[in-house]
């Protein structure tokens, strides 16, 4: 049987490559920004919808699992009422909408790390709390990409939902050996852009950090005054990431969606230069003939504001097994919640009405 589901805030398409590398089917998507739009309509042929909030959710087709990568709003009041209260005013809200209507059997989400201690907890609790009175049994993990065979120290906030009694168990994904950044570099490019000897500076005997990053140096550029401490003036050029440079014998850090120029620099085989776009891309388990329009710019941010398929695609095949694998999940005792959002002052004509 072919699992269907629909990709809300769909970017240029990490989360649908990952689905469908395990054999889903994605049936409807949606994305508000005009340029990841049209990267996702050259390489799926389906142009999203656009403003998830401007969705007539009875149009969409009936699906098995909801995915989004949702951004992460100020919950004004969170965690002070129960239901549809909470989340008003929050793009959570029209998740939780298409949820309660076409009740699918999984619900996938992702943010950032720092989501768990957003509104100190509240906004976390929130989220999960609605998604329990809608009948979901919820589980959530911090993953980091490094785990799953890529070089890159990225840390994303994963929930998943079951609409019934099981949870999803982050513990039985398959983690991978750390690879180095030297593995997913391109043998020559005649986009390679090297730093002169005299533009950086590398230290010595660098050391490679838990996370796998090795910190080698940094561009020598003009030194920040204000507030620094005594002879500590050479720091003020690695405070900013674009200053940094890391060792290919390491991983990489986070790729960074407020990084238009593409500054991310490596020290590989002896010289310092930039990563290309391609391996930005790499990084984040993209393959080569993925295709890539408009400006350097904006495909930069889009790729940090990605998600890393090689973890999308081992969460998808642990949610076929765990959540749609009828002998793996006979054994747990089945009995779906009967609760309901009207129970907490939600209107539910109101509701399908607004959409």
């Amino acid at each position: 049987m072919i699992y269907k589901f629909i990709d809300l805030f769909a970017g240029i398409g990490g989360f649908r490559l990952g689905f469908e590398k395990v054999g889903f089917q994605c049936i409807f998507s949606s994305e508000i920004d005009a340029h990841p739009r049209e990267i996702y309509f050259n390489n799926f042929g389906e142009l999203p919808f656009g403003d998830i909030r401007e969705i007539n959710i009875k149009t969409i087709p009936n699906f098995d699992i909801l995915l989004g990568g949702f951004p992460c709003q100020p919950f004004s009041i969170a965690g002070e009422k129960k239901g549809f209260n909470d989340i008003r005013g929050t793009l959570f809200f029209d998740i939780a909408k298409i949820l309660e209507y076409h009740k699918p059997k999984v619900v996938v989400l992702e943010n950032v790390k720092h989501f768990k201690n957003h509104d100190q907890g509240k906004t976390l609790n929130t989220i999960l709390n609605t998604l329990n009175n809608l009948g979901y049994t919820t589980n959530w993990a911090l993953l980091n990409a490094i785990d799953f065979g890529v070089p890159q120290n990225r840390e994303r906030t994963i929930i998943i939902g079951y609409l019934g009694d099981i949870e999803f168990d982050f513990n039985k994904l398959n983690t991978v050996k750390q690879t180095k950044l030297k593995d997913i570099l391109e043998d020559d490019s005649e986009e390679f852009e090297y730093l002169k000897e005299d533009e950086y500076t590398l230290i010595k005997n660098p050391k490679q950090q838990v996370s796998g990053l090795i910190f080698a140096g940094y561009r020598n550029k003009n030194i920040r005054i204000n507030g620094i401490r005594p002879n500590t003036k050479h720091l003020s050029r690695v405070h900013k990431q674009p200053n940094r440079i890391y060792s290919s014998q390491g991983t990489h850090p986070t790729l960074s969606s407020q990084e238009s120029a593409g500054r991310y620099y490596i020290l590989h085989k002896g010289k310092v230069r930039k990563l290309t776009l391609k391996e930005c891309y790499r990084l984040m388990g993209f393959p080569d003939d993925f295709k890539l329009i408009g400006s350097k710019g904006k495909l930069y941010n889009r790729v940090g504001n990605s998600i890393v398929i090689p973890m999308v695609e081992e969460i998808a095949k642990q949610v076929e097994k765990q959540l749609f694998n009828t002998d793996y999940t006979l054994k747990y005792l089945f009995k779906p919640k009967q609760m309901s959002l009207l129970d907490y002052g939600s209107p539910f004509d109101s509701i399908l009405g607004s959409s």
